[in-house]
């Protein structure tokens, strides 16, 4: 078994220990989760991302380790602040569909398995394309650089509106649904025929609306880790920063409001990747300098937007 096939296996093993340990010990079904259990949650999956990342030094060691480990934590952290963004939106989703909290953990996972299904096949496409075409790079740089324009100058959460979204006019044309009180139900029969409740409209909302922000996350990921040899590190970079945004979104769903600017220093990011991609014949960009920007840019806007709340934002989500 050579080292790329260890990494996998190992990689699969903590991925299906750490979901068994999330949901048999940390999440209870039809429990609303607490900010306390949210933050416990959030830091277990912080945890594995980063005990991954030594595993990926250690067994690569003298043979790129560093580079491959900070490789890692770069695309982890790009995923993850470009996943937080998400939030914004599922929260408006969740209100829409006027979830109950004690649903919220269970269609948050399938929602996410799903969104991650998705960004596998993804990850598989992009790789093949940047292995057959060294061009394809410039197309995703000014892809990056137009979404970073686009999202720098508008306020994507306060325009979505499930209502008018293609996902939700995709699946109220063609699937069966029940208006019906969905009591934690996924599927129900009426009148000897299966319908789909709200519940799974939630489900396959977040799962089809992630694939938005992957078209948006899966190139920028590519400025990080551009050798399709090392897809391993693309693969567990995104389901690692995936499958902590369900802890991610109790924690910071009661403060919505306070991350106004977080959007603009994801934009910068964007822009920054799309730049370097363009001028990678010219110009050389190490993977750390790529890592600082990234830790600057997020912990900056954060920062930034808690000390310099705008003017007329919703008040936060209540508990």
């Amino acid at each position: 078994m050579n080292k790329t096939e260890v990494i996998y296996l190992v990689f699969s093993a903590v991925i299906i220990l750490g979901l068994i340990f999330d949901l048999g010990l940390l999440s209870k079904k039809n429990q609303i989760v607490s900010l306390k259990s949210a933050l416990v949650q959030t830091f277990f999956w912080i945890f594995l991302s980063i005990a991954f990342c030594a595993f990926i030094w250690f067994e690569n060691r003298g043979d790129n380790g560093k580079v491959d480990a900070v490789s890692y934590i770069s695309a982890y952290l790009l995923e993850w602040s470009l996943s937080v963004d998400n939030i914004f939106v599922f929260i408006i989703i969740f209100s829409f569909f006027k979830v109950e909290p004690k649903n919220y953990s269970r269609v948050l996972l399938l929602g996410i398995l799903m969104a991650i299904f998705f960004r596998i096949i993804f990850i598989a496409v992009g790789s093949e394309l940047v292995a057959r075409f060294d061009w394809i790079m410039y197309i995703f740089g000014v892809f990056l650089l137009y979404t970073g324009i686009r999202m720098y100058r508008s306020k994507q959460e306060a325009e979505f509106d499930p209502e008018h979204n293609w996902a939700y006019r995709f699946m109220k044309k063609h699937m069966r649904i029940s208006n019906s009180e969905p009591n934690g139900r996924f599927i129900i029969i009426q009148n000897k025929k299966v319908y789909f409740t709200t519940l799974a409209m939630v489900v396959f909302m977040l799962g089809l609306i992630d694939i938005v922000f992957a078209v948006d996350s899966i190139p920028a990921v590519f400025s990080i880790i551009p050798e399709p040899e090392k897809k391993l590190l693309i693969y567990s970079s995104n389901i690692f920063a995936v499958l902590g945004l369900r802890s991610l979104f109790f924690l910071l769903r009661g403060a919505a409001s306070k991350f106004d600017f977080l959007q603009q220093g994801i934009s910068i990011v964007l822009l920054f990747i799309g730049t370097k991609m363009l001028l990678v014949q010219w110009i050389h960009i190490p993977v750390w300098i790529s890592l600082l920007i990234i830790v600057i840019c997020i912990s900056g806007s954060i920062f930034y937007s808690i000390y310099h709340q705008r003017k007329g934002v919703p008040q936060d989500v209540k508990e």
